[in-house]
């Protein structure tokens, strides 16, 4: 009986806790398609603010914009969290690790504001300095990238810890060279964390404020920005309509990534069992 209620407390519990996290989200979405710009009572259903949406050129710029710089970012991020990771896992000792790894997870714990001043004050000095690059879509991406990288390295980092090196040993023993290795062994065994961390940099890149703000220049503003600076002059519905187009592509990209993660299981399973079997007949 006591494990009974202890269930049932932790279901309400869990409930409770994504009611808190999701409910805002779904009131968004609600409201979006509210025919007036009330935001607390629901007078009709509506596309107005959708179609009001695609004529609005700031939100339509901002969020191609954000789409580049995150597209990008994510690109780099993953790549050169990679790298970073396979240099902390596989060589242990070498002169100046702690310094690296250090620098590599600093901004893991360093607050976005700091990051985003000191940034500002690198560019700003190399620009005065070789007059280039200059604000805008360069400096925000290499912004994003710092940040990301970090996220990236640490996803990476923790599924090559879990990798049986054996895998590559066996691969090196039948002739293959370091490359092929990579390639052919290591590569497909990691690439469900690089794709984690793609996804999870390229979400930190598209809703950056504060680093975006320090690095941004004239005329270049991300959507997150775009859409901060409307709520600072009073809620526009048009925002709840942008920000639910968000959630529904974020949504796609979570339950397409899931449906991959899933069927490369099953694939891996069978794959096994496949193995077993031959084994046990040889």
């Amino acid at each position: 009986m006591q494990r009974f209620f202890q269930q049932k407390l932790g279901v309400v519990w869990l409930t409770i806790i994504f009611l808190f996290l999701y409910l805002p989200l779904l009131f968004m979405v609600v409201f979006s398609f509210n025919s007036t710009r009330q935001d607390a009572v629901f007078t009709g259903f509506s596309w107005r603010w959708y179609e009001s949406l695609g004529r609005d050129t700031k939100i339509v710029e901002g969020f191609w914009l954000s789409l580049q710089i995150a597209s990008v970012t994510g690109v780099l991020s993953a790549v050169l969290g990679t790298f970073a990771a396979f240099v902390l896992v596989r060589y242990h000792r070498f002169w100046g690790r702690a310094v690296f790894s250090g620098m590599v997870n600093a901004p893991l714990v360093m607050p976005e504001v700091v990051i985003g001043l000191s940034l500002l004050l690198l560019m700003v000095g190399i620009q005065n300095a070789v007059g280039w690059p200059e604000r805008g879509l360069l400096t925000i991406i290499l912004g994003h990238t710092l940040l990301g990288l970090a996220y990236a390295m640490v996803v990476v980092q923790s599924r090559l810890m879990e990798f049986d090196r054996a895998l590559e040993e066996a691969a090196m023993d039948l002739g293959a060279r370091p490359l092929q290795v990579f390639f052919l062994v290591t590569l497909p065994q990691i690439a469900q964390a690089i794709v984690a961390a793609f996804l999870l940099s390229f979400t930190l890149s598209f809703d950056d404020v504060v680093i975006s703000e320090f690095l941004s220049g004239p005329g270049v503003n991300t959507l997150p920005q775009v859409i901060f600076g409307y709520a600072r002059r009073g809620i526009n519905p048009t925002i709840y309509a942008a920000a639910s187009l968000l959630i529904a592509t974020v949504s796609l990209g979570v339950v397409a990534y899931s449906v991959w993660v899933a069927r490369d299981a099953r694939k891996r399973a069978r794959d096994a069992q496949i193995d077993r079997a031959a084994t046990r007949v040889s």
